[in-house]
């Protein structure tokens, strides 16, 4: 019997390859019980010998039908027995007989026999867990079905009515268990779709457009489909829809708790595959419905489904979600749909979400003649705001202002006076719920414009002055933006603009005005093409005037080359060798719009535990290596928690496309271009991304998270400052005299050196760490943000923050016998 089962092993490893050789003992052992027609003995392990006897029915590769009657008739024995089973053994026997199907056995009724008993032990959803894609219904689809699938609708069409027995409930479940019969409770949402929303979803009217909704399988609709869902909707489906909609823009991720033979584990789960079908079928069904808030919500649903769990990054909750959102926007069309796509455009960073969207937004751009940022630049809502970017309601006795500057709604009541909140007498007023989801629209548009005028910059996009005047600067939303940036006429004068009776003019740090011809051109002002002095004069002007920009454009870091990189030549070693926080480096990449980075302890032969970030820029595309550092047992062999950076290589677009072979015939790509070649601003912004996910994200940044890597942790925390910190010390040198603590506080080479009346600090202008005199002792302080750090004018909006985190820390040192809190005192004064 052993040479049997050693050659069944290597004939069917499918089915008991994987086996412990203890198992494959106790396996021969019956075999020979078996072949004597003797019991199993007082002894066995029911289970264990469950398990054996569905094996006994294995054909082989051939398949067929012939099976040993003594093998059936064990099985049946086995089958009506009261064993322990669990829901593992239930997923085994599931899998083997599956395995059988699939090779051509053709008794189904036989070999699925013992699975279906053991599943029928458990509830319906763990049923249908156990049973997966054999519980389904068939699709209804004129798709063809793969070949690879083409057994299994032998098995379904032969035990149609058993399988219909262990996955659907009865009525006396209710509401909640026809739901569940149609969407399987295998995630939260699925969950509350049951029970909060069952009556309605399970009401007559409504249960056939969600079984309807259930078929939605294909990438889109077809018009049958949509026409089908049309007949079935009704007023009280609108606004089902609506809500159900609005749930799942708002939904995210939840951990999951699961189990099986003893052991339990967590997963985070977004939607199951089986939710996303009738979800899909949902946001389908919103094309035939002619609603204003249809397009608003389409895009929120977009939004959500179309970022990672952080609400960015370059892998979606459910890219079938987003498709599918994205695609009935672009078939409702118009103008409407221009601004949920640009809010998508911004935010997502999926590349074939985004390609969906530029390639809805070039089409309708086409339609009009024109390119899809002209068109984007046409389509900004305004939401009713005036020149000054107030729009104005009256709501009962009180005047009610939607403000772009905030943005914020602000109530004055009948005596003139402003207040924060909303009044009692008018919350619940439907013309205030209004205006509050126009503020949401409002702030989503002003996020994505603030991302569309930096991509401006660093894209170098030209206009002519009549476009700027037009789309910009007279716009209520956008202007905002554009009026706190400098503008310039190439080779030609800079400014900012300046209102000047029906037209604007630029204004430069000299007093000097100018005003561009109609069709001059016109571009935004780069630090990288300005001579220093040029650039010191704009710093100082914008603190003077207290203009504070939407991103850093006059104190925007500019990265030359240096004279390592003339010598490595075709690559970057300036953020190599940095010990990272790989998830929030990840998202923070991907924030600026960086793709591909996907790094853990898997898969290590193939290289799992190494990746690139990737940026396309102006016809050029840069690579940024990455590789995985810590112990894989603390991440659980997972996704890793910490990364290391490497080198920065660059590539003229299309040319990796040309890699070639080594001797071996393995795939090589070409050498990096040489950096002397790629063009300065290209160069500039790839750097200045790499370094500000350095800054934020490096372990040297806190001494309590350092993953082992402490000698980095100093190094880094305490050395020679990157080109980001060198302009927060800028900065520093011009807002330092205008502080309340300018007499106790002066600026090193690398540090901000506060006195206190207990001792003196030197804060690292860097990493944020600080370090006390006069032994170097090391203080920690976790980062607050204060009052007074908070009204502290900064002329940008900042990039992570660690400018007010030093103001916070230095406000706080200069006092600091005023310190209450213990977990700093102990430190002071041990």
């Amino acid at each position: 019997m052993t040479a049997e089962l050693d050659a069944f092993t290597r004939s069917h490893g499918y089915l008991v390859g994987y086996l412990e050789e203890e198992t494959k003992e106790t396996y021969r052992r019956f075999d020979a019980l078996f072949e004597q027609g003797l019991p199993p003995g007082p002894e066995v392990d029911w289970r264990e010998y469950g398990h054996w006897a569905l094996l006994k029915l294995n054909l082989g590769v051939e398949g067929g039908h012939d099976h040993d009657e003594r093998a059936l008739e064990l099985v049946r024995s086995v089958a009506e027995r009261d064993i322990p089973w669990t829901a593992g053994d239930a997923h085994v026997l599931m899998y083997r007989a599956g395995q059988m199907a699939r090779r051509g056995h053709t008794r189904y009724e036989e070999i699925y026999r013992l699975p279906f008993a053991v599943t029928r032990r458990f509830g319906f959803q763990e049923r249908r867990e156990i049973l997966g894609w054999l519980g389904e219904r068939r699709r209804r689809s004129s798709a063809r079905t793969p070949e690879w699938e083409l057994w299994a609708e032998g098995v379904q069409e032969a035990l149609a009515g058993q399988i219909e027995e262990l996955v659907v409930e009865p009525a006396e479940h209710g509401p909640a268990g026809a739901v569940r019969n149609v969407i399987w409770e295998g995630d939260p949402f699925a969950r509350l779709l049951a029970e909060e929303y069952g009556p309605r979803l399970a009401a007559p009217e409504v249960l056939p457009l969600l079984r309807h909704w259930n078929t939605a399988h294909s990438t889109k609709p077809s018009g049958r489909w949509l026409k089908t869902a049309g007949t079935l909707l009704t007023p009280d489906t609108v606004s089902l829809v609506r809500e159900i909609l609005t749930r799942l823009a708002a939904h995210r991720e939840r951990k999951v708790t699961r189990g099986d033979d003893g052991h339990e584990w967590t997963e985070t789960v977004f939607l199951h595959e089986r939710t996303i079908v009738p979800v899909r079928g949902m946001i389908w069904t919103c094309e035939v419905i002619d609603e204003r808030w249809v397009t608003s919500l389409l895009g929120d649903v977009a939004l959500t489904c179309g970022t990672g769990s952080n609400g960015m990054g370059s892998t979606c909750r459910s890219e079938k979600l987003t498709n599918a959102a994205v695609g009935v926007l672009a078939r409702r069309g118009g103008p409407a749909a221009i601004v949920p796509l640009a809010r998508v455009q911004a935010k997502v960073r999926a590349r074939s979400v985004l390609k969906n969207v530029a390639r809805t937004l070039d089409e309708v751009a086409e339609q009009a003649g024109l390119t899809r940022e002209q068109l984007l630049d046409r389509t900004v809502p305004a939401f009713g705001l005036g020149q000054d970017g107030i729009r104005e309601e009256r709501i009962g006795d009180y005047l009610v202002r939607l403000c772009a500057d905030g943005p914020a709604l602000r109530f004055v009541n009948p005596a003139g006076r402003t207040v924060k909140s909303a009044p009692q007498a008018i919350r619940r007023d439907p013309a205030l719920a209004d205006l509050r989801i126009t503020l949401k629209e409002l702030k989503q548009t002003l996020a994505a414009e603030r991302f569309r005028l930096e991509q401006a910059l660093i894209r170098e996009r030209t206009w002519n002055w009549r476009q700027v005047e037009e789309f910009f600067l007279d716009h209520p939303v956008t202007g905002l933006y554009a009026r706190a940036l400098i503008w310039q006429v190439p080779q030609g004068q800079a400014g900012l603009p300046v209102r000047t009776g029906d037209g604007w003019e630029l204004t430069d740090p000299r007093g000097r005005r100018t005003r561009p011809e109609p069709d001059a051109p016109v571009l935004l002002w780069h630090p990288i093409r300005e001579t220093a002095e040029d650039v010191r004069a704009w710093r100082d002007h914008l603190l003077e005037r207290g203009v504070r920009q939407p991103y850093k454009q006059a104190f925007r870091e500019v990265y030359l080359l240096t004279p390592a990189e003339e010598r490595t030549r075709t690559f970057s070693n300036r953020f190599a060798e940095h010990v990272l926080r790989y998830g929030q480096a990840k998202a923070l990449l991907n924030q600026r719009g960086w793709t591909g980075l996907a790094i853990g302890h898997w898969d290590y032969e193939c290289g799992g535990d190494q990746g690139e970030a990737i940026k396309e820029l102006s016809g050029w595309r840069a690579r940024w290596g990455m590789h995985v550092t810590g112990d894989p047992r603390a991440d659980g062999w997972d996704t890793a928690s910490f990364c290391v950076s490497e080198q920065i290589t660059f590539y003229r677009e299309g040319q990796e496309k040309l890699s070639g072979h080594d001797r071996m015939g393995n795939r090589v790509a070409l050498e990096g271009a040489p950096l002397a070649e790629v063009p300065p601003l290209v160069l500039s912004e790839v750097l200045r991304d790499a370094d500000l996910a350095v800054g934020v994200t490096s372990v040297g940044l806190d001494q309590r998270a350092t993953g082992g890597h402490e000698g980095y942790w100093h190094s880094y925390g305490f050395g020679e400052l990157t080109e980001t910190a060198r302009t927060r010390r800028d900065v520093l040198t011009r807002l330092l005299p205008r502080l309340r603590i300018a007499d106790r506080a002066e600026l090193t080479d690398r540090f901000l050196r506060v006195r206190g009346d207990l001792r003196t600090y030197r804060i690292h202008l860097g990493s944020g760490n600080i370090l006390m005199e006069p032994n170097d002792a090391y203080l920690c302080v976790v980062p607050g943000h204060d009052r007074e750090t908070a009204s502290v004018f900064l002329p940008f909006e900042e990039d992570g923050g660690m400018l007010s985190v030093i103001l916070s820390k230095a406000f706080l040192l200069a006092d600091d016998t005023s310190i209450t809190d213990p977990s700093i005192t102990r430190q002071l004064t041990g």
